[in-house]
């Protein structure tokens, strides 16, 4: 597991007054956390959201849903003195359906270091699921069968995604993995299950990584899916955006040095829909994950007359690359960012110049119209109670619980949950409403760019674009701009300008 350079030192001094009213300080990964409100655990990666979840963890989570028992009415027969055997009645209870062997879910998760962001919500959704679930489903073999959640943390590491996955699918027998957030998660996931034939499915990551970034064969892969989505997505909402506001039409492309940065300058993706609709891309090279000074970005786009900057970048980063904006007289019109700008605490972290910044919208309680299908709750209900559960603002993740909506979707419908073919049929047959959106794997395939089903292994969700602005109950609040890639969502306010003081 990678560890903070010095885990045993304490804070430099003058690291714990950091914080959003001074836009000129360099933040290290610690500090934001603090900031955030979110420090208090060492975590991999040098940092990251983790202390708000669960410290590394060596061995994997479990949780069991509990399905009814059967009883019987027990008799017995009782023998006369004579060699007359009385006869007796015997009578049997209502047994219900046959009860099956327990599905197991296994689910890898960044819940500790530089992504743990993405896992802010895991276990609140996995808690409502288990509640949910508590007496169990009806499968497709019309079993009564007990679900389990088998759990390990990623750690925000590549290779130990890999490594917790194989072992959920060679030693724990799960009979389908899921995965969730960006890249670094899903996609070497994806690869063991699809080696070792597991049924895999994911969400909450780019498509062009899934597909492109692991070689996808022209018939597709076999067994790993994806309700995802697609940097596509987010420049046809924030070109929509871009448009709301007179600009000269030239963008500074701010990436690191990752499989994000590879999924967004794809050829069909940023360049193309930018290019489409009359904008100049600026791209300076990329900078290195875990980058503090900016200054070469910055002094790129100043040189060529940025009125926006657009990319998407990790919580920490983006705050320092936005602070020292300010510290060095860069004022774009239009600011927007993927990722980080999901999460309402890479706000608290700017302070006032955070207002008017442009981020991707993966799911909202109120231009959100979905309803969750194990609950029955609808978006609004599901961040008041994850509000209610964890004293925290709602957050985009609680997408994330898409995963468990579509698990238990794919075991009602698998007419053998125990054979892993069964399991990939059901998942290649999926029709269901989901708080990220549809996902329709029997629509037809099409490769255009407006498409939500751009191939066999992949349905794209539901993703529009919105700005943070101040709020009532909280000091930040995200409004919809843009529903260019959220059929049935809605439009809340129009695009803004930033704003300097």
């Amino acid at each position: 597991m990678h560890q903070d350079d010095e885990p045993n030192k304490s804070h430099a001094a003058g690291e714990d007054s950091a914080g959003g009213d001074d836009p000129g300080r360099v933040l290290s990964r610690r500090q934001f956390l603090k900031i955030a409100g979110m420090a208090g655990a060492t975590v991999g990666m040098a940092g990251g959201l983790g202390g708000l979840l669960a410290g590394c963890a060596e061995e994997a989570e479990t949780t069991t849903t509990a399905g009814p028992t059967s009883t019987a009415a027990a008799t017995t027969t009782t023998a006369g003195a004579t060699t007359t055997i009385a006869p007796v009645t015997t009578t049997t209870a209502a047994a219900g359906p046959q009860k099956g062997t327990p599905i197991k879910l296994g689910v890898v998760a960044p819940k500790t270091g530089g992504l743990a962001f993405f896992s802010i919500a895991s276990d609140w959704w996995l808690d409502l699921a288990k509640n949910a679930l508590k007496d169990g489903i009806i499968a497709g073999d019309k079993k009564l069968r007990n679900i389990e959640f088998l759990i390990e943390d990623s750690q925000s590491d590549t290779a130990r995604a890999a490594q917790v996955a194989a072992g959920l699918i060679s030693d724990r027998k799960v009979n389908l993995i899921m995965s969730f957030g960006s890249p670094d998660t899903v996609v070497p996931v994806s690869d063991q299950a699809e080696a070792l034939g597991c049924p895999s499915i994911g969400t909450n990551c780019p498509w062009q990584s899934f597909t492109e970034g692991r070689g996808m064969p022209k018939e597709g892969f076999k067994w790993t899916y994806l309700f995802g989505l697609g940097s596509e997505q987010t420049m046809i909402n924030f070109t929509e955006m871009f448009d709301q506001v007179p600009n000269n039409k030239v963008v500074g492309m701010l990436f690191a040095n990752d499989i994000d940065a590879q999924g967004w300058m794809a050829e069909n993706a940023a360049p193309k829909i930018l290019g489409d609709k009359g904008y100049k891309l600026v791209v300076p090279s990329f900078y290195p994950p875990g980058a503090e000074d900016f200054t070469q970005q910055i002094s790129m786009f100043k040189k060529e007359g940025c009125d926006i900057v657009c990319g998407t970048n990790n919580p920490p980063e983006f705050t320092n690359f936005w602070k020292q904006c300010y510290q060095q007289g860069f004022r774009p019109k239009l600011v927007s960012s993927g990722k980080c700008l999901l999460f309402p605490e890479t706000l608290q972290a700017f302070g006032e110049i955070g207002y008017g910044l442009i981020g991707e919208v993966a799911f909202h309680p109120v231009s959100w119209p979905f309803v969750d299908a194990i609950t029955g709750m609808d978006c609004a209900e599901l961040a008041a109670d994850y509000e209610t559960k964890t004293g925290n603002q709602w957050t985009q993740v609680i997408g994330t619980y898409t995963n468990a909506q579509w698990a238990v979707d794919v075991f009602k419908r698998a007419t053998d949950p125990e054979d892993p073919e069964s399991v990939v049929q059901a998942i290649r047959t999926t029709k269901l409403e989901t708080v990220h959106g549809q996902i329709d794997y029997t629509a037809p395939v099409d490769t255009s760019v407006e498409s939500l089903r751009p191939s066999p292994n992949i349905c794209k969700q539901c993703y529009a674009g919105g700005q943070w602005v101040r709020g009532d109950k909280y000091p930040f609040d995200l409004v919809v701009c843009s529903v260019a890639q959220a059929p049935g969502c809605k439009v809340q306010a129009k695009t803004q300008p930033m704003q300097y003081t």
